[in-house]
C-alpha cells in the first residue's frame, strides 16, 4: 500500500497553556471534570474544580500526591507535574505516533523532536490506561476514539511507523488509538466484543521471536510460578505475530465500560523519570506494608514477580512496570505485565529495580542469591524464600515445552531462550542451593 500524502514540512505547534482533568469515578459509566492542569514555566501546575470537590462522591486522583483540597497544588521538586497526572500520558511509543501525526516527519528526522507533556495529553487517544483523560474543555467531554481498522491494518501502520516510512491516511487515526498506551514497542487497542486488550506487534529490527517470547514468560508466570498475572492470548496477522493482553483496568457492565483507576509504582515513589535508576523493591515493600490491601500477600506476590523476572531474563523491570488500582482510599497490587525476556550480550545481568538497598548495600544483580538474601524485607522466612525459588524452577522445567507447544515456538527459537533468558546460568550465581536444584 502507498501513501498519496505528500512529504510536508513540519507545522509550527503552539504549546497549550492548560488541559483539563476528566475521571471516571468509581463503577461510572461517564466521566466528569475533576480539575485543570496549567503550565507554569517548567512546572504544571494542578487545581482541583469547585464542582468536582462538592460532589459527595469525589475521590482523590492520588493521596498523598493530590489531595482534594482547593487551590493549586504544586509537584514536589523534582517532578514537574504530579506522578499520577503523567502516568497517564503516552510514553515512547506513543509519543513517536504524535509527533508522525503532527509534524510530518518520519523515521530518524523526527528523533530530535519533543513537545511538551500537555501536547502529548491533548493528542493522545482518550482510551488511556486508567481512569483519567485530558481536554481542552472543562465542560463538554468529547473523547478523540479510533476508527475502525482489521488487525492487518493497524499491523502496517505501527511497521509503517517503526521503519520511518509514510502512513495512508486511512490508517492514521487508527493507529492513533493505541497513542495513549506506554512502552517502547508497536502496539495498538482493541476491543472484542466485552474485552479490550492492548495488541502488541513485532518491530522490525526484532532478531528473535520476541512477541512469542513474551506470551511464553506470561504464560509461565501463572501456570508454573502462580502469579496474578493478565490474560495473554496470541494470534497471527499478515501471517505476523501479535499478543493480545487483557486489559485489567476495563470492566465491561451493563451499559458500557467502567475505568479502574492506576498509578505506576513511579508515582508511588515520588520520583521522575530520570530517577527512575533509584527505584528499589524495598522501598515497594515499605509502602505495600503502609498502604496497601492485604499487605503480606502482596509482599509475597512481589517477591514470587522478582523471582520470576530473574528467571525468566526480564531485566525491563522498571518502576513503571509496576502498578496499583486506586479506588479513592487504598491501593492494590494490579496483575503483573511486560513480563519481557531481554536480549543478554554477556553473562552477567541486572534488574532495572534494585532488589536491595540499605546499609548493606544495593544490589540490583539479577541472581537467585540476590533474591533470597531480599525475603525478609517481604516479611518471607529464609526457608519460604527458597521454596517459592525451588517451585518456580521445577514449575519452569515441567511447563516449558507444553507453553512452548502452545505458542509453537520454533525449535530454534526454544534453543536460543533456553538457558539464555529462560533459566539463565547467571541467576544460580551464588545461590547455596544451586547444586541441587540446578542438577
Amino acid at each position: 500500500m502507498t501513501s498519496n500524502r505528500p512529504n510536508r514540512a513540519p507545522e509550527v505547534q503552539v504549546a497549550p497553556k492548560e488541559a483539563y482533568v476528566w475521571i471516571w469515578l468509581p463503577q461510572a459509566l461517564e466521566p466528569v471534570v475533576a480539575g485543570r492542569i496549567a503550565r507554569k514555566g517548567q512546572t504544571y501546575v494542578f487545581n482541583y474544580g469547585r464542582s468536582y470537590l462538592d460532589r459527595e462522591d469525589a475521590i482523590a486522583i492520588y493521596a498523598p500526591e493530590l489531595l482534594l483540597k482547593r487551590g493549586a497544588i504544586t509537584p514536589e521538586p523534582p517532578l514537574d507535574m504530579a506522578g499520577a497526572l503523567r502516568d497517564g500520558s503516552p510514553d515512547a511509543w506513543g509519543r513517536r505516533v504524535i509527533i508522525n501525526r503532527l509534524t510530518g516527519l518520519k523515521g530518524a528526522a523526527s528523533y530530535n523532536v519533543e513537545f511538551d507533556e500537555l501536547t502529548y495529553m491533548l493528542n493522545s487517544s482518550s482510551d488511556r490506561i486508567g481512569a483519567l483523560d485530558f481536554q481542552s474543555s472543562p465542560n463538554q467531554y468529547q473523547p478523540r476514539e479510533q476508527e475502525s481498522a482489521t488487525m492487518e491494518e493497524l499491523l502496517e501502520a505501527a511497521q509503517r511507523v517503526d521503519r520511518g516510512e509514510p502512513i495512508p491516511p486511512s490508517l492514521d487515526k487508527a493507529l492513533f488509538h493505541g497513542s495513549s498506551i506506554g512502552g517502547a514497542r508497536p502496539k495498538a487497542l482493541i476491543q472484542d466484543g466485552d474485552q479490550k486488550f492492548i495488541a502488541k506487534f513485532s518491530a522490525t529490527n526484532d532478531t528473535y521471536a520476541v512477541v512469542k517470547a513474551e506470551y511464553v514468560a506470561m504464560r509461565l508466570a501463572q501456570e508454573a510460578a502462580g502469579l496474578n498475572v493478565a490474560q495473554v492470548r496470541l494470534t497471527k496477522a499478515s501471517g505476523k505475530d501479535v499478543l493480545l493482553v487483557e486489559r485489567f483496568d476495563r470492566v465491561c457492565v451493563a451499559g458500557g465500560w467502567t475505568r479502574r483507576a492506576m498509578v505506576s509504582a513511579l508515582t508511588l515513589f515520588g520520583l521522575s523519570e530520570m530517577q527512575a535508576r533509584y527505584a528499589s523493591y524495598s522501598d515497594l515493600a515499605h509502602i505495600v506494608r503502609a498502604q496497601f490491601t492485604e499487605p503480606q500477600a502482596t509482599l509475597r506476590e512481589i517477591f514470587g514477580r522478582i523471582v520470576f523476572n530473574v528467571l525468566v531474563g526480564n531485566t525491563d523491570d522498571h518502576a513503571r512496570n509496576h502498578a496499583a488500582f486506586w479506588d479513592g482510599f487504598y491501593l492494590t497490587l494490579t496483575p503483573a505485565y511486560d513480563i519481557c525476556p531481554q536480549p543478554r550480550t554477556g553473562r552477567e545481568a541486572n534488574q532495572a529495580m534494585l532488589i536491595q538497598s540499605g546499609i548493606q548495600g544495593d544490589d540490583r544483580r539479577s541472581r537467585l542469591e540476590t533474591c533470597r538474601l531480599s525475603g525478609s524485607t517481604f516479611l518471607i522466612t529464609d526457608r519460604e524464600a527458597r521454596e517459592i525459588i525451588h517451585n518456580q524452577i521445577t514449575g519452569i522445567r515441567n511447563a516449558w515445552n507444553r507453553i512452548c507447544d502452545e505458542a509453537e515456538l520454533s525449535k530454534v527459537d526454544r534453543a536460543f531462550l533456553w538457558k539464555r533468558q529462560f533459566l539463565n546460568d547467571y541467576s544460580f550465581q551464588d545461590y547455596k542451593d544451586n547444586a541441587q536444584i540446578n542438577s
